[in-house]
C-alpha cells in the first residue's frame, strides 16, 4: 500500500492518505478536492452533515447519536443493491479538526460493527504514510493541556462494549438528541441505569437571558419513570433539597468550587453514596459537565478499571464538554488510586466480607471539618479564575462562573435536523408512507428508502481511482467479506437491570418528608399518565409540545436509551 501511495502522491497531489477498512469494499481517505463517484466506485462525506458543537477551542469527539447515525449511514450504504458492485470511500478533508472526527467515526464503525480490537481499527488509519490526527482537547479557550488521542476514543468504545455501556441494538437516538437539548432537560446517561449527568435545577422553571431554566419538579416524572432515586449536588445551593426529598428522593450535597477538583474526603463520599443507592444516580454541578464528569470518571476507574484518558473520552462521547482544565490532570493523578480502591473491593466482594461502617465513619469525620464561609467564597473567585469563563459584557456585580458561560453557550444553540443528507427533505413524508403501511421501525423505513448521490462532488479525483484500480488489479484471488448488519434504530428491546449494591450504613443526606418515606415511588402506569399530561407537576413540567413521549410504557432502561 505504501509503494501504490508514494507513486501517487507523486503524480497528483489531491490525495493526503488512504486507508483500506473492509478489503475490496470499504475504503477512508483524506482528499485536497471533491472526488465525482464513478461507475466503480462511491464518494460519500459528513462533515456538512455530523457536525460537533463547541462551547470554545474543542472540536471533538462526535457524540454518540452522531456516531450512531455514521454507522447506520455506512451499514445502509453496504447493504444498497445499486452499490453492491462498487467500492465505497469516505473522504474527508485536509482541516486537521474535521481530519480528527473522521477518522474517529471510521474507526469507532471499525470496533462496533467490524468487532476490531482499538489497536485493529487504529493502524490502517495511521499505516504508511497516513500524517498523524490532531488530539482533541477540553472544552475551555487557551493552550492545550491535555490531549485526548484518537485511539483513547477507541479503546473507550471498547471499553463501553465490554461493560454493557454499550448497544446499539437498544439505543434510542431521538430520545438521547431529544433530551440533551437545553430546552428538554439538558441531561445524558453516562452510565445507563447508574449515572444520569445533568445541568443544575433552579428555584423556578423560566427563561432568562434566552436561557430555558427548569424547577426540580420538571424532572421528576423522568426521573421515576427510569428508576433513579438519588440526587446529588456539587455546586452551591440553588433550590431547597426539600422539593427532591419530599418527593421520595435521596438527596446530598458534595459542594467544591467551580472549575477545581474534589477533595479525597469528597471522592470517597461519593463513591460511598454511589455504592449503596438504591436506583441510578442523577449527578449535577452548575452545567453538569465539569465537577459532574470528574466525579463519575472516578467511579468508572474504580469500578472498571478504565483509564482516565478512557473515562474521559467516553464521558466526552456521551456528554460532550465533560471534565475541563486541571479535572483532566486530576483524574489522572488518581487512576492508580482508583485501581487499588477497585481491586480490594473486588476481592473483598468475592470472599463476601465487604463492609462501609468504618469507612463511612472516616468519611463523615473528616466531612465535619468542611465549612463554607465568606472566606471560602474570596478563595473561590480567585481560585476559578483561569478555568472561570467570565462574562466582560454584563454589568452584574456577580461574575459569570465556568458553569454559567457553558450552559449559556449551550443553550443559544439552535436545533439541526437529526437526519442527514438528502434523506433529511424526504424524511417526514416516508415516515407517515411506513406508518400507512404498517411498518413500525425506523429500520424498515430506512430500507425502503432509494440510495441517492451525494449532490455536491464537481471534480474527479483519479489518483484514488488508481489507487483502488491498483490495489483491485493486484489481488489474485479475491477476498470474501459478509457486510456487516444493519442495526434497528428505536429497537423495542429490553434492556438488563443495572443497579449498584445496597449497604446498610449510608452517609448524612437531606432527610425526607415522613409522608413521602413510608410510601414507595408512583406506579408506572400513573406515572406515565403524568408523564404525558403533566399532571401533578404544575408549571415546572417540561413543555408539552417538547416532551419526547417512550414508545413503550414497559418500565425498563430502555427508555432511558440504556445501550445494552
Amino acid at each position: 500500500m505504501m509503494n501504490i501511495l508514494s507513486s501517487m502522491m507523486a503524480e497528483e497531489s489531491e490525495l493526503l492518505s488512504a486507508s483500506e477498512i473492509i478489503k475490496d469494499r470499504f475504503y477512508f481517505a483524506t482528499l485536497r478536492t471533491k472526488p465525482r463517484s464513478t461507475i466503480n466506485t462511491h464518494y460519500f462525506n459528513i462533515a456538512d452533515e455530523l457536525v460537533y458543537e463547541n462551547f470554545y477551542a474543542d472540536f471533538g469527539p462526535l457524540n454518540l447519536g452522531q456516531l450512531y447515525r455514521y454507522c447506520c449511514k455506512v451499514n445502509k450504504k453496504l447493504k444498497s443493491f445499486s452499490l453492491a458492485k462498487k467500492k465505497i470511500v469516505h473522504y474527508t478533508t485536509f482541516d486537521a479538526k474535521k481530519r480528527a472526527n473522521a477518522a474517529y467515526l471510521v474507526g469507532a464503525y471499525s470496533v462496533i460493527h467490524l468487532k476490531k480490537t482499538p489497536e485493529e481499527a487504529y493502524r490502517p488509519l495511521v499505516a504508511g504514510t497516513n500524517p498523524p490526527y490532531l488530539p482533541f482537547r477540553d472544552a475551555s479557550y487557551g493552550a492545550c493541556t491535555y490531549n485526548l488521542t484518537l485511539l483513547d476514543c477507541l479503546k473507550a468504545i471498547d471499553k463501553a462494549i465490554t461493560h454493557n455501556f454499550l448497544n446499539f441494538e437498544s439505543f434510542d437516538v431521538e430520545e438521547y438528541e431529544h433530551y440533551e437539548r437545553v430546552e428538554n432537560g439538558d441531561f445524558n446517561w453516562i452510565l445507563p441505569g447508574k449515572y444520569l449527568a445533568f445541568s443544575g435545577p433552579h428555584p423556578k422553571s423560566k427563561i432568562e437571558n434566552g436561557y430555558p431554566l427548569h424547577a426540580p419538579e420538571a424532572y421528576f416524572p423522568y426521573f421515576r419513570k427510569n428508576s433513579i432515586t438519588t440526587i446529588i449536588r456539587l455546586n452551591k445551593k440553588i433550590y431547597d433539597a426539600r422539593r427532591f426529598t419530599d418527593a421520595g428522593f435521596d438527596h446530598y450535597d458534595l459542594f467544591f468550587i467551580d472549575g477545581s477538583v474534589p477533595s479525597d474526603a469528597i471522592v470517597q463520599q461519593f463513591l460511598t453514596i454511589s455504592e449503596n443507592a438504591e436506583g441510578g444516580l442523577a449527578v449535577h454541578c452548575k452545567a453538569g459537565l465539569g465537577r459532574t464528569g470528574t466525579l463519575i470518571g472516578c467511579y468508572m476507574m474504580k469500578h472498571y478499571r478504565m483509564t482516565a484518558a478512557e473515562c474521559i473520552a467516553w464521558l466526552r462521547i456521551t456528554r460532550p464538554g465533560s471534565v475541563i482544565g486541571p479535572q483532566q490532570h486530576f483524574m489522572e493523578e488518581k487512576q492508580a488510586s482508583m485501581w487499588v480502591q477497585g481491586d480490594i473491593s473486588r476481592s473483598k466482594t468475592k470472599r463476601g466480607q465487604l463492609s462501609y461502617k468504618q469507612g463511612v465513619s472516616h468519611i463523615l469525620r473528616a466531612v465535619d471539618d468542611i465549612s463554607i464561609t465568606d472566606n471560602d467564597r474570596t478563595y473561590e473567585a480567585k481560585q476559578e479564575e483561569p478555568y472561570s469563563l467570565r462574562s466582560k459584557s454584563s454589568h452584574s456585580s456577580v461574575p459569570m462562573t465556568q458553569g454559567d458561560k457553558l450552559r449559556q453557550l449551550k443553550g443559544s444553540r439552535k436545533a439541526r435536523s437529526a437526519t442527514t443528507g438528502a434523506l433529511k427533505y424526504v424524511g417526514v413524508a416516508l415516515r407517515a408512507w411506513g406508518r400507512a403501511r404498517g411498518y413500525h421501525h425506523q429500520r424498515e423505513v430506512e430500507d425502503a428508502k432509494m440510495h441517492t448521490r451525494s449532490t455536491s462532488q464537481p471534480h474527479s479525483n483519479q489518483a484514488l481511482r488508481n489507487f483502488l484500480r491498483t490495489k483491485a488489479s493486484s489481488k489474485k484471488i479475491a477476498a470474501t467479506s459478509s457486510s456487516p448488519v444493519a442495526t434497528s434504530p428505536l429497537k423495542a428491546t429490553k434492556a438488563a437491570s443495572h443497579s449498584a449494591a445496597s449497604h446498610s450504613a449510608v452517609p448524612r443526606r437531606s432527610t425526607r418528608h415522613s409522608a413521602a418515606a413510608s410510601s414507595p415511588l408512583k406506579s408506572t402506569t400513573r406515572i406515565n399518565k403524568e408523564y404525558s399530561t403533566g399532571h401533578n407537576a404544575g408549571d415546572y413540567a417540561l413543555p408539552t409540545s417538547l416532551k419526547y413521549l417512550p414508545r413503550s410504557t414497559t418500565p425498563s432502561y430502555k427508555s432511558a436509551y440504556s445501550y445494552y
